[in-house]
Parts: structure tokens; sequence; C-alpha cells
């Protein structure tokens, strides 16, 4: 077995302890839009995956890069959770996926995922999810070492962003020349999104799963949303209006009033 990681983390607030988990090319900072609204009920934990953010890569791993990064993000969890409690996660996108997993390994209270990947239709289906974010890297590429000075102008920026955000007008230019960085040199684009995105099988009893799916998902389509039940059949699916694929920034009060109700529940 490799040697776990460390990865980058921020803590917050008091309370149950509540990881959240971005999805592929962002970081630990696409939460901050809900911090404030988590941190007076919640010791909120966001973490930066490998790869991502302040995180070394992963080394290379024979089980495959979805083994990896659930191992790793359980060890993590493990780290951060006081001795004698279990921690709730939420995670968007590809950090939905892994907060899913780790709710079907039996090793977490509970589990929210924001439009989480592994519910495509189809394998064509998932290859479309795949060439919209190559596509936007191809984009961005484009810009070159011009890319910062093209994104103070918002008629590039809002459609830039807009298959990430239904209101790109509430991201903030520094952040939006740091996610255009990011999705330039990622490398999980080029081999690790290819795969398929199994789950683990689930513990018993169930941990308690709340996945809530934006109705202007451009890059998951909500449409996805009715395959949950086909691996947890107990959860519960929230569709969520008017708010797009990284919801946080869309509508902060009510995507944090879905992560709190979602961390109410604690497995029997």
């Amino acid at each position: 077995m490799l040697p776990r990681m460390s990865l980058s983390h921020d803590i917050a607030g008091t309370g149950p302890v509540l990881i959240l988990v971005h999805g592929v090319v962002h970081r630990r900072q696409a939460w901050n839009s809900v911090l404030d609204l988590l941190t007076p009920y919640r010791t909120v934990v966001t973490v930066d995956l490998p790869g991502h953010g302040e995180t070394a890569a992963l080394a290379h791993s024979d089980a495959g890069i979805s083994a990896a990064l659930f191992d790793e993000l359980e060890a993590f969890v493990e780290s951060v959770t006081p001795a004698g409690t279990r921690a709730h996660i939420a995670g968007n996108s590809l950090g939905g996926y892994l907060a899913l997993g780790l709710a079907a390994r039996g090793v977490v209270a509970s589990a929210t995922a924001l439009s989480p990947a592994g519910f495509w239709n189809s394998p064509t289906d998932q290859a479309r999810s795949m060439l919209t974010f190559k596509t936007l890297r191809l984009l961005a590429r484009g810009m070159g070492r011009h890319a910062p000075a093209a994104m103070r102008y918002r008629a590039i920026r809002y459609p830039a962003l807009a298959a990430f955000f239904a209101h790109p007008s509430r991201i903030s230019y520094e952040s939006a020349v740091v996610d255009t960085a990011s999705l330039t040199t990622n490398a999980m684009l080029d081999t690790d999104l290819t795969e398929q995105f199994a789950f683990p099988p689930l513990t018993q009893p169930a941990v308690p799963v709340t996945v809530a799916w934006g109705s202007r998902d451009l890059v998951l389509p909500q449409y996805q949303r009715h395959n949950v039940h086909n691996v947890f059949p107990h959860a519960r699916v929230i569709k969520v209006p008017g708010v797009g694929h990284v919801p946080m920034t869309d509508n902060p009060e009510l995507i944090a009033s879905i992560l709190l109700a979602g961390s109410e529940q604690a497995s029997v």
C-alpha cells in the first residue's frame, strides 16, 4: 500500500465535523460562498484533492484512480475526525462521487452530493461530459498567457464560466483566473476520467445519502439523477432549481440549507 498523502485543508467553525470536497480542476476555495452559513453549526473542513489546489498529485496506483482517491480521502477523514465520532461529508461533481463512495464504505455519518459524477446513462453520456471539459480546456489554452487579461472582460469571462455556473456574474475575476489556469494544467483531465466510475458495495446499515442536482447543470445534466436509486435505493434525491453544475455560488443560502439538512442525518 502506498503511504498516505498530506492533503491541504482548512478547518473553521464549531459543531459536528462536515468535510467538503470539490470537483475536478477546482479547489477547496470553491466552498467559500457557503462557509459563513455553515460554520455556526458545523466544524467545516475544506480540502484540496490530490493534484488540485495546494495538494500534490497522486502517485501511480495499480488499483486505479477511483480506488486510490477513495483510500486517500478515507484516511484524511479519519485524520480530522475526533475519536469516537464519525464525520459528515459532502461533495460536488467528482467530490460528490467520492463522498458517496465513502458513504457506501460506511465510514462517514452521512453524505450529501451536489451533481455527483458516476450516474451517466451510458459510456457515450460519460464521453460527452469529458468532451465538455476538454473543449473548455482547449479554449482556455487558446488564450495562453493572455488569459488573465481576457478574463477582465465580462463578455469573455461570463461565457467561459457558463458551463459550470448558472450565474457567472457571481464569480470574481480573481477566482476566474485561478480556475482557468487549473483547467489548462490539471493532469486528471488527460488520464483519470476515462475509467468507469463504479461505487463500492453498500455496507449495512446504509449511511444516509442526499443527492441534489442543479436544474441548469450543463456538465452532468440533471436527468442523471434518475440513476441514483439504482446504486443508493435509500437516497433522498432533490432537483434544485436555478443552479448549475457548481451550485454553491449560484445560491449559497439554498445550498447551505441542503448541506445542513443532509448532515443532520445519521445512520442507525
